[in-house]
């Protein structure tokens, strides 16, 4: 039997690069969970896992749409010990949108997801030349008195 993972004194930061290809968008799930139970976080991970997976397809499909073949780059910290950030960065142009797809369509709703999952969320610009980053936070301060993730 395999021991369970030693948690980790204080919260993390974590990266991954990778190529824009489908077969990553598990690696960035389990990079995520692994994150949350490292930092004893269990109550942020189905929707955290949720939008990461959500971001990364949307950051892979728009590159595969664009011809773009530069690496895609997941990062996800801790803005303070409650809230944690998850940005995905990719090359591709152009800025996704909050679509309403039809009840048939098979895709189109993954930043609807993450409007609606997230505490907070954006696309920002991402430094000099093409390419976005997708962001979004979950965790709220336990002063606040607001629930720790939706």
């Amino acid at each position: 039997m395999e021991d369970p993972p030693h948690p980790l004194p204080t919260p993390t930061d974590v990266s991954l690069v990778f190529p824009p290809h489908p077969i990553w968008v598990h690696t960035a799930r389990q990079t995520i969970r692994t994150l949350l139970t490292a930092s004893h976080r269990p109550e942020l991970t189905d929707t955290a896992v949720l939008l990461t997976s959500e971001a990364v397809t949307n950051a892979i499909n728009a590159c595969a749409g664009k011809g773009c073949t530069t690496p895609v780059t997941l990062y996800a910290g801790w803005t303070d010990p409650y809230r944690l950030r998850v940005l995905i960065h990719d090359e591709a142009p152009g800025t996704p949108t909050c679509r309403t797809p039809d009840p048939d369509d098979e895709d189109g709703r993954g930043i609807q997801l993450i409007s609606y999952g997230a505490d907070a969320w954006g696309v920002c610009a991402h430094g000099p030349g093409r390419g976005k980053a997708t962001w979004f936070e979950l965790g709220r301060s336990p002063q606040l008195g607001m629930p720790m993730a939706i």
